[in-house]
């Protein structure tokens, strides 16, 4: 499972790539996360080797393949099934807010 860190940059490298049509710079990355330069390393190695991104030449972001946009929903933390009681003529709204 990703850190919601982990998984900020994912989606920053997926938007960015959509939007821009071109990969964030590292130092691109530090401004949007509010990181360091470490942090932001450590977040695209642990990417890579959760295999969510593909980055072989790592002289430049640019070389970032994206191989997953999303967290994988097997990895997603489960939600209990809460159903809410529904009202049958649905005036709630109208008579108690």
């Amino acid at each position: 499972m990703l850190t919601d860190f982990e998984r900020k940059v994912l989606r920053i490298l997926y938007n960015y790539s959509s939007g821009r049509r071109r990969l964030p710079t590292i130092h691109e990355l530090t401004v949007k996360t509010g990181k360091g330069d470490r942090a932001v390393m450590a977040a695209l190695e642990t990417l890579i080797t959760t295999e969510y991104i593909h980055w072989e030449d790592k002289s430049d972001t640019a070389n970032i393949l994206i191989l997953e946009g999303w967290e994988r929903d097997s990895e997603k933390p489960k939600l209990p099934n809460i159903v809410p009681v529904a009202n049958p003529n649905n005036t709630d709204y109208w008579t108690q807010y």
